[in-house]
């Protein structure tokens, strides 16, 4: 399915909607074409959304706020994808880019982690060289049009071998179609980039896949970023210049696979704890009323809340559901505080524990928030010694 709605960038969508969301993002000059090859092997177990940039494909400049000259930051660029995640009801998805398309995906990852639950980056950088070389292409392009850059990419784009397959021909075809004032935009983007200080904020599960030919973004950006990305992996493909999903598609579809395979074992993990913390009943319940409104918040808070951050080893499930019951309290989310008052019991916290931390929270949050938070303690408590002292008597 394609579409195109006022203020959104042009998408594509293959696979099941109830699946898992993977969003692909393009290079500069390409369009959602650039993934073509890898697409169907995806869409069998994901939702994948492909979009455009400004100018390029279906994508009209005009999604800009504002498309003067030095104006296009990649911050503009990742809020367009946000706005067409929330058009499509997407809370959290995957994320793979190539080039500015991966530039986009870690500055997601960086400003809103709580959208981005892995993260792929391929044949990018955290910094894509000197910005007056982007300022100059820019200002050629404004002048002249992409006959220059259509002259000079393909060379950057693939190497000698591929330069003459119908592929390679196909992508430079788009690129003469691209509008110059979108191409130019995005080289404003490229210009203003620079990620270096920020890679350590990003907390999603990273992929970063260079091309070992590639001219545009050496492997020394690649590991660039995985040196900068806690955790992050690195993928060298040989015989890859900088278009790699075109050049390259079954290497880089089974880099792809595997890292969003490891990231579903977050999602069985997380499960696993939040059944363990929770119980069975209510995790069974909160199944039973997902609806398709609902279901990418219960696979986000699955996979980044219970597999995410409860799994992690450097704090014991005890001190968590400590945290846990300070923090809703401090907020008045009265509802998930009953749940956590359970949980904090499952995870071997004794009555007078908890009230020791609902009286710390009176210090720090509030006498009032405290007050509310005792009452809705107790009454779980008398709900637990209730059902107690109804439940049969144990026949040993």
């Amino acid at each position: 399915m394609t579409s195109t709605a006022p203020n959104l960038p042009h998408y594509r969508t293959d696979g099941p909607p109830t699946a898992p969301p993977l969003l692909l993002g393009p290079s500069l000059g390409t369009s959602t074409a650039v993934w073509d090859t890898l697409v169907p092997a995806l869409a069998r177990s994901r939702r994948v959304v492909r979009w455009d940039l400004p100018g390029h494909g279906g994508t009209p400049v005009s999604v800009l706020p504002d498309a003067a000259p030095g104006a296009t930051t990649v911050a503009d660029l990742g809020r367009l994808v946000l706005a067409l995640a929330d058009e499509l009801g997407l809370t959290a998805f995957d994320y793979a880019g190539v080039s500015l398309g991966g530039a986009v995906g870690s500055w997601l990852a960086v400003h809103h982690p709580e959208r981005i639950a892995s993260l792929a980056v391929v044949c990018s950088s955290a910094r894509f060289g000197e910005p007056s070389g982007w300022q100059e292409r820019a200002a050629l392009v404004r002048a002249e049009g992409t006959a220059p850059v259509v002259a000079t990419s393909p060379a950057r784009w693939f190497t000698p071998a591929f330069l003459g397959s119908a592929t390679a021909g196909r992508l430079v075809d788009e690129l003469r179609a691209v509008d110059p004032a979108g191409y130019a935009a995005c080289c404003d983007a490229l210009a203003g980039f620079d990620l270096r200080a920020e890679l350590h904020r990003i907390t999603a599960p990273t992929l970063v896949v260079g091309g070992r030919e590639d001219p545009a973004t050496p492997v020394a950006h690649a590991r660039e970023l995985v040196d900068g990305i806690p955790g992050a992996s690195l993928v060298e493909l040989a015989a890859a210049a900088h278009l790699a999903p075109a050049e390259q598609p079954q290497a880089v579809l089974a880099a792809l696979q595997g890292h969003l395979g490891e990231h579903d074992r977050s999602r069985e993990e997380g499960t696993a704890v939040r059944r363990a913390v929770l119980g069975d009943a209510h995790v069974d319940r909160a199944a039973a009323r997902t609806t398709d409104f609902t279901a990418d918040f219960q696979d986000f808070i699955t996979r980044y809340a219970w597999g995410g951050i409860w799994t992690r080893p450097g704090l014991d499930r005890r001190t968590r559901s400590c945290i846990t019951l300070t923090a809703l309290v401090a907020h008045g989310h009265l509802d998930e505080l009953a749940m956590h008052v359970r949980a904090a019991l499952t995870n071997g916290l004794s009555r007078e524990e908890i009230k020791e931390v609902l009286l710390q929270s009176a210090v720090y949050c509030g006498v009032p928030a405290a007050n509310s938070a005792f009452g809705v303690a107790q009454r779980v408590l008398d709900e637990i010694d209730a059902a107690a002292a109804t439940a049969p008597a144990d026949p040993s």
